[in-house]
């Protein structure tokens, strides 16, 4: 499981490192994408042995899931039964179901499936959820949920630990800090804009409004000084993938015996009564 999980915090650290490297090259005008993880994904498809690094990533990505499911389930990292924990640990499991998902795209990409996973996606499920009985009132909880969760990247990158959990001497520390606090920081004001659009949805009652990290990106370009806005908040999404790759070398990975894992998930599961 600590390979696994190695392995996802690369993979997923190498996908962001492409998405930010795009947006910054878009921002300054020098060709590029200010794109989603499935833009950057493509872009690495059309590059040298491109379907083979794409399935890797792939394959990492369904570990990163795999580790996010036994973080929640079997509180890996100790996070406890308070308040806070359980909300750390649902985002956990919340993040298991997102790179999933991301996976599921980057192996159909590898294999020429063609499936996406794009902004239309995410306004169809809106559209769905929206005509369902008290579905506006459910899409604005989870704008507010996805604003919630930027605003906790913020304060991580202000005020948290961002090393907390890597195992470095204070030369390595003085450098992975920055890079971790720059890194929330971007990641934050993605997630901001991103739920602001999804509460605009449920105002409105328009999945339309409903936009992804590409939308995210657009919607600074286009303030003042949009571009330099852009290219900040880019950097700081290579900040973030370059994280990802840190960690993968120095977290500590309090990982279950897989047996464990194996109880914890099918108690989980199980169906009660």
């Amino acid at each position: 499981m600590e390979r696994l999980a190695r392995f996802g915090f690369c993979a997923r650290g190498a996908v962001y490192c492409v998405v930010g490297v795009l947006a910054v090259l878009a921002a300054v005008g020098a060709g590029g994408k200010a794109g989603d993880s499935e833009n950057a994904l493509r872009f690495v498809l059309l590059g040298p042995l491109g379907p083979w690094i794409v399935g890797l990533i792939a394959l990492g990505l369904w570990g990163f899931a795999a580790w996010r499911l036994v973080e929640a389930v079997t509180d890996a990292d100790r996070r406890g039964t308070s308040p806070k924990g359980l909300v750390v640990r649902g985002a956990h499991l919340v993040s298991a179901g997102i790179y999933a998902g991301l996976g599921l795209t980057a192996a159909s990409l590898a294999l020429g499936l063609g499936l996406q996973s794009d902004g239309d996606g995410l306004q169809d499920w809106t559209a769905w959820l929206l005509a369902k009985p008290f579905g506006r009132f459910a899409v604005a909880l989870i704008g507010l949920g996805v604003a919630g969760g930027g605003v906790g990247f913020l304060v991580k990158a202000v005020r948290g630990d961002v090393t907390e959990r890597l195992a470095l001497n204070a030369a390595r520390q003085a450098w992975a800090e920055p890079v971790g606090r720059f890194g929330y920081a971007a990641r934050g004001i993605a997630f901001l804009i991103i739920g602001g659009f999804v509460v605009v949805a449920a105002w409105y009652q328009a999945s339309s409004e409903v936009k992804g990290l590409s939308g995210a990106f657009q919607a600074l370009r286009a303030q003042p000084y949009g571009r330099i806005l852009l290219a900040i908040v880019a950097a700081g999404h290579v900040a973030f993938g370059a994280f990802g790759l840190i960690q993968a070398r120095y977290r500590r990975i309090d990982a279950p015996d897989i047996d464990q894992a194996d109880d914890a998930v099918a108690r989980a599961v199980r169906p009660t009564g």
